[in-house]
């Protein structure tokens, strides 16, 4: 069974920074697609990155040149660096995993989620 649990949510000042982490059980990162994905209040989620076993990324293109997902395989640990954080960055985080030939932003492609870890970027 595959369990996610995010964290490193919080309360960050316009320009900060903060990195989320995701650990993923039942799972073995070498076969999937992790992603990250976040919803606003009011707005559809929409993915922020993605990862492949490869080391292989996607971005949003609102987030390129701030944020990085990386990830440990050996601590089945997903990262999200995110840097000059915006107020537009306030939403709910989400952890996504599935078996993908290709990594994607999708979030209908993705099975496995986790509960979500809110980061708020005050204006």
């Amino acid at each position: 069974q595959v369990k996610i649990v995010e964290s490193g949510g919080g309360l960050v000042q316009a320009g900060g920074s903060l990195r989320l982490s995701c650990t993923a059980s039942g799972l073995t990162y070498d076969d999937y697609i992790m992603g990250w994905f976040r919803q606003a209040p009011g707005k559809e989620r929409e993915g922020v990155a993605a990862i492949d076993s490869d080391g292989s990324t996607s971005y949003a293109d609102s987030v390129k040149g701030r944020f990085t997902i990386s990830q440990d395989n050996a601590k089945n640990t997903l990262y999200l660096q995110m840097n000059s954080l915006k107020p537009e960055a306030t939403a709910m985080y989400y952890c996504a995993a599935d078996i993908l030939a290709h990594i994607s932003l999708y979030m209908k492609e993705y099975k496995y989620w986790g509960q979500g870890t809110q980061v708020t970027v005050p204006s």
